[in-house]
């Protein structure tokens, strides 16, 4: 089948996207809002996209009824700082219970009963329990069409639990010892990365551009 995704319609869009680009990296966000309200909430349309300086991005759709942000899009704009916690397995109930549509004034913190640690560059605190956090800071936010905001943002500090640092010197990490989730297809879909193989990237070999050329 051929889609021609300028002319479906946003839902379907979405199921295409979302059914295919899989699987994809959770960013556990946590906000602050100027009243000091701490949000947090779950993003799939995610990942890093530089290293100088090293950069996030996330998808941040804005709520389908209105085309008004939602809290973290807010509170990101509004003061300029957010943290990325990277979601492992034995979180995904609190961070699939802090993806509900709650009130403005309510804290998903609280809500889920996430347990959180300041940060130090950043206002909004981090998740305690994650094996990775990376404290940001907003570079750009870009309203692209009526429905997104994409935003980049700078990694000032990580933060990366001890118990998956291998090596601290040569920054060998223990990445599949994280148990970190990613979503996939669909509604409520998600993956383990217990599943893995490995393929070594390989050198240019000449001889295999003679072999075309022969045939």
């Amino acid at each position: 089948m051929r889609y021609d995704l300028r002319e479906l319609p946003l839902t379907a869009r979405y199921k295409i996207l979302n059914s295919t680009v899989t699987p994809r990296p959770i960013a556990w966000v946590t906000t602050m809002s100027k009243g000091g309200v701490v949000n947090a909430a779950p993003y799939s349309f995610f990942n890093v996209c530089g290293v100088e300086p090293p950069l996030v991005v996330l998808g941040l759709l804005k709520d389908l009824r209105t085309r008004q942000l939602k809290d973290t899009a807010t509170n990101i704009i509004d003061t300029g700082e957010f943290v990325v916690n990277l979601v492992c397995e034995g979180d995904a109930e609190k961070m699939n219970l802090s993806s509900v549509d709650a009130p403005r004034e309510v804290s998903e913190i609280d809500y889920a009963g996430i347990e959180t640690v300041p940060s130090e560059a950043v206002r909004p605190p981090r998740v305690a329990t994650s094996p990775v956090s990376f404290e940001c800071r907003k570079v750009a936010a870009l309203d692209i069409g009526t429905h997104q905001t994409v935003m980049i943002g700078e990694i000032l500090v990580a933060h990366i639990a001890d118990a998956f640092i291998s090596d601290p010197d040569k920054l060998y990490l223990d990445t599949p010892a994280m148990g970190l989730i990613g979503r996939t297809h669909g509604a409520g879909w998600y993956a383990r990365t217990t599943d893995q193989f490995k393929l070594d990237r390989p050198t240019f070999d000449p001889a295999r551009m003679k072999k075309d050329d022969e045939a």
